[in-house]
């Protein structure tokens, strides 16, 4: 359990603000970024990593795509398309989910 940097799960301003904004709860990385009972600040916020999993792509349900600020997992995938050049899903990929929430 350890005090990091915010950007270490969430690698853009855009989702640092959307998690500050309780828009986003969760985020599926490549690898683990963080360990569970870390925690990280935003905008003054301060959030305890509560899970961290690992799961495959054809896990990921509708409600993963809510939580990590997409309107569904149609929406997601392209969203991931766009983000990472030579991207493909494949249901079988592994990624590490890492869910977080304020401390009061």
């Amino acid at each position: 359990m350890a005090a990091i940097d915010a950007a270490n799960v969430l690698p853009t301003e855009r989702l640092q603000s959307m998690v500050a904004d309780g828009r986003v709860t969760q985020l599926h990385r490549g690898h683990a970024y963080a360990e569970k009972g870390d925690t990280f600040e935003v905008d003054g916020k301060r959030f305890e990593v509560v899970a961290v999993e690992t799961r495959t792509l054809g896990d990921l349900t509708e409600e993963d795509a809510r939580a990590e600020g997409s309107e569904n997992l149609d929406a997601y995938r392209e969203r991931l398309e766009q983000a990472h050049e030579d991207f493909e899903w494949d249901d079988d990929t592994e990624v590490v989910r890492h869910c977080f929430e304020p401390v009061e």
